[in-house]
């Protein structure tokens, strides 16, 4: 009994530390002519391995489509709607009734952001800001549900003064009366300060002063590192510098134990030509480096070994933002959910996959005898419990209507439903691993990004499974006779396995 007590401590403390890593998370801004459909953002989000989300909303859609896939979601009060809570503690709880209570736990709510920028946005709102934030936790405390998910409002990092050297940096001073019951509130829930970081910015504005590669995260000697003249510790990148500069403020207003959650920072792909340094390069470079960044716990020169979870801006191109064409161009992915850029991240996990050297497919091997493709093609239809059914005649995988593309498809499948392990692409010797994705037209492959970042369904279980609800029934359509053959297979194998 003794033992298992100690079992179950050392997996809780285990789930306790691996709950604490710091993650990387993408903001999901909607300012798109043809936003992608709910299910549709959801498969890209999927597929590129993002574990945590920010919307700027709490859209339904949204949330429903977020239901039961684990995905760790922000959601937020618009700005437009701090006034209203903020003056009634009923509209707050009115709020959390139909936008958490209602979707949680199917859909994983973390955190709500409550307005965004205020004080820099809509100052005049800044006075009620606390008070929302206070009525929305008190609806959540209502439901049993302020230990799952944390209140808090991201701010500026404007609203840092004297930000370098950090050990200098403190609030605007003209917020103290907010920032300080702010603060309190947030030491007492146990939420985090939230905070949008703009090296961007920080370096188009400094007219030279701050370097290029000082902003973009790049490597540099020690002698053009900058240095905190009163601790002498030297900093890298503006990003670890704002986020010192952020405890440091906070600790000179007597706050020393609230963590730090970046909420908004990255790079723009493109901009005017008065923004020759917005370029697809230059937000690879800032975007790769600071994922590996907080991945691989580098922390800050004040907190070494102690990363800030960090959201990226943002996961899809906005073309109707207004201003520069740089607030167009944060995006990741455009609306077809096709990358801007590769990032860079082979040594980062699988992580925004759409670094492609880990995107391996199965297809059929050239020359293969025909015969033994169609015999591999049955037993993945059919034992090997691969969905079939895009295969059928008028559905999207159908043409052209070949052995070598239907055995591609199912082979695929089943390469991906058995986590691509090299051995589930052989089929005694008729296929081969590829990086070139076989998906055409209408026809999406496993673990391929289609059009608008929808993803094929993989619901093939598990070779050595025999439950009678698996799809077995699915079969290759090849068309006229062939297919009445092949039905009649795979019918006889569900009988068989069943």
């Amino acid at each position: 009994m003794a033992l298992l007590l100690v079992l179950v401590l050392l997996l809780a403390v285990s789930q306790a530390t691996a709950d604490e890593d710091p993650y990387i998370g993408v903001n999901i801004g909607t300012d798109l002519s043809i936003m992608p459909h709910p299910t549709q953002v959801v498969a890209l989000l999927k597929a590129q391995q993002i574990r945590h989300v920010r919307l700027y909303d709490a859209d339904r859609g949204m949330l429903i489509a977020l239901a039961n896939t684990g995905i760790q979601v922000m959601v937020s009060i618009p700005n437009e709607q701090l006034l209203g809570i903020g003056q009634s503690n009923s509209t707050a709880a009115n709020w959390v009734a139909r936008n958490i209570v209602a979707h949680y736990p199917a859909t994983n709510i973390t955190a709500i952001c409550v307005g965004s920028e205020v004080f820099t946005t809509i100052p005049n709102a800044a006075p009620v800001l606390v008070n929302a934030m206070k009525y929305i936790h008190s609806a959540l405390v209502a439901s049993n549900l302020d230990n799952q998910i944390k209140v808090s409002s991201p701010l500026a990092s404007s609203i840092i003064l004297d930000s370098f050297p950090p050990s200098q940096a403190f609030f605007n001073r003209s917020w103290n009366p907010v920032m300080v019951p702010m603060l309190n509130f947030l030491q007492s829930s146990g939420s985090p300060l939230m905070l949008n970081i703009y090296p961007y910015y920080d370096y188009m504005e400094s007219n030279g002063v701050i370097p290029l590669d000082y902003a973009l995260f790049k490597p540099l000697s020690p002698t053009k590192e900058a240095v905190d003249s009163n601790t002498l510790v030297h900093y890298s990148n503006v990003f670890d510098a704002m986020v010192d500069a952020t405890y440091f403020a906070m600790a000179f207003l007597n706050f020393t134990n609230i963590p730090v959650i970046v909420t908004e920072t990255g790079w723009p792909s493109k901009g005017d030509s008065n923004e020759p340094d917005a370029t697809i390069e230059n937000a690879n470079t800032y975007n790769s480096n600071l994922i590996r960044h907080i991945i691989n716990k580098t922390g800050t020169p004040k907190r070494p070994g102690i990363a800030v979870s960090t959201y990226i801006y943002e996961l899809y191109n906005e073309d109707l933002k207004p201003g520069p064409i740089s607030e167009k161009n944060w995006g990741l992915f455009d609306a077809n959910g096709d990358p801007i850029y590769i990032l860079r991240l082979t040594d980062s996990g699988s992580l925004l996959a759409n670094d492609t050297t880990n995107q391996t497919y199965c297809t059929a091997k050239e020359g293969a005898d025909p015969k033994m493709l169609q015999a591999a093609l049955d037993w993945a239809c059919g034992p090997g419990k691969v969905d079939c059914s895009p295969l059928l005649q008028g559905k999207p995988c159908y043409e052209p209507d070949n052995v070598i593309a239907h055995a591609t498809y199912a082979f695929d499948t089943y390469y991906h439903r058995m986590g691509k392990t090299p051995n589930a692409c052989d089929f005694n010797g008729v296929a081969d691993i590829t990086t070139t994705d076989p998906s055409h037209g209408s026809c999406i492959f496993p673990g391929s990004l289609g059009r608008n970042g929808t993803m094929v369904n993989i619901t093939a279980p598990s070779m050595n499974s025999t439950s009678s609800d698996s799809p077995s029934w699915n079969f290759h359509g090849g068309g006229g006779f062939a297919s009445v053959l092949v039905v009649i297979k795979v019918m006889l194998w569900s009988v068989i396995l069943s």
